[in-house]
C-alpha cells in the first residue's frame, strides 16, 4: 500500500507537469510564431518480485511478476506545424510559408531564431525584433524611402525621392535544422540551437535547402489549437482525479488494518 501511495503521487505529479505545459500553450494562443509543447511520459523503474524468465521447475519459467513503481515527466516535444496567417498590412511584418527560422542577433553577441516575423526600425534605420534586436543579415532602409517590398525570395528593396526604379538594400536568410524540434526556447519568441537541434543550415528563402518563402504584410499565428489544449486538460484533470482516488482508497486500507489492533 505505501507502493501504491507513491505510484499515485507520482501520477499526479505528472499531470500537474501536463497541466503546466497546457496552460503554456493557452497562454501563448495569441503569439505570433508560437510552436506548441506536448509533454511526454515514460513509466518509472520496476520492482520484480518474480524475474521474468526465471525457472519454476525443470520444464517451466515464470512469466514474472513486477510491480510498476509510476510515472514521470520525460520531454516536451515541440510541435512544428505550420501557423495561420493574419494580415497586417504592416510592410515590415513577415511570415514563412514553409520550414525556416528568422536569425536574431542578440546582444551578447549569439545568434537566436525565431518564427515571429513582427519587425520594426530602429533609430538607425535597421530592421529589429520588438525587443530590438538585429535581423540577420543587417539591412537598413533609408529614413527618407517612401516605399518598403521585400520579395518572397527575402530580396527587401526601397523606392526613395527622386528615383524611378527601387534601390536593393540587400536579401534576408533563413535558417533551418536537421532537428527543429530539438531547439530551445528561451522566451521573447526566440529559440536556441542545441546538440539535439544541429547546427543551422542558412540559405535565401526558397533556396535550393528546402528553405520556405516569406510573405510580406503577414504575421504567423501560433499553432495552438485551442480546442485541443482544453480536450488534453480535460484528460489531464481526470487522470489527476483518478490518482487522487487511489491515494485515498490506499489510506482507507491502512486506516482498516490500524483498525485491527483495537
Amino acid at each position: 500500500m505505501i507502493r501504491a501511495l507513491y505510484t499515485a503521487a507520482s501520477g499526479m505529479s505528472a499531470q500537474q507537469a501536463n497541466l503546466d505545459t497546457v496552460a503554456n500553450n493557452l497562454a501563448n494562443s495569441g503569439t505570433a510564431g508560437f510552436r506548441r509543447r506536448r509533454l511526454q511520459f515514460e513509466d518509472m523503474i520496476y520492482q520484480n518480485l518474480i524475474t521474468p524468465g526465471s525457472a519454476q521447475s525443470q520444464q517451466t519459467e515464470s512469466a514474472g511478476l513486477q510491480i510498476g513503481l509510476g510515472t514521470r515527466s520525460a520531454a516536451t516535444e515541440m510541435i512544428m506545424t505550420q501557423g495561420d496567417f493574419n494580415q497586417t498590412g504592416n510592410p515590415l511584418d513577415m511570415a514563412i510559408q514553409g520550414a525556416g527560422f528568422f536569425q536574431v542577433s542578440k546582444p551578447d553577441g549569439t545568434i537566436a531564431y525565431s518564427r515571429a516575423g513582427s519587425f520594426h526600425l530602429n533609430n538607425q534605420g535597421t530592421i529589429v525584433t520588438s525587443d530590438g534586436d538585429t535581423v540577420l543579415p543587417a539591412i537598413t532602409i533609408p529614413s527618407n524611402a517612401t516605399s518598403i517590398t521585400i520579395s518572397q525570395y527575402g530580396v527587401v528593396t526601397a523606392t526613395l525621392p527622386g528615383q524611378t526604379n527601387a534601390a536593393q538594400l540587400g536579401t534576408l536568410q533563413l535558417a533551418t535544422f536537421a532537428n527543429p524540434g530539438g531547439l530551445e526556447s528561451v522566451g521573447s519568441n526566440l529559440f536556441q540551437q542545441t546538440m539535439s537541434s544541429g547546427n543551422p543550415i542558412t540559405d535565401t528563402p526558397g533556396g535550393t535547402s528546402g528553405m520556405g518563402t516569406l510573405q510580406q504584410g503577414y504575421l504567423e499565428n501560433s499553432n495552438v489549437d485551442v480546442v485541443a489544449e482544453f480536450v488534453q486538460m480535460i484528460l489531464a484533470q481526470r487522470a489527476y482525479e483518478s490518482n487522487s482516488k487511489v491515494v485515498h482508497v490506499a489510506d482507507d486500507m491502512y486506516s482498516q488494518i490500524n483498525d485491527l489492533i483495537r
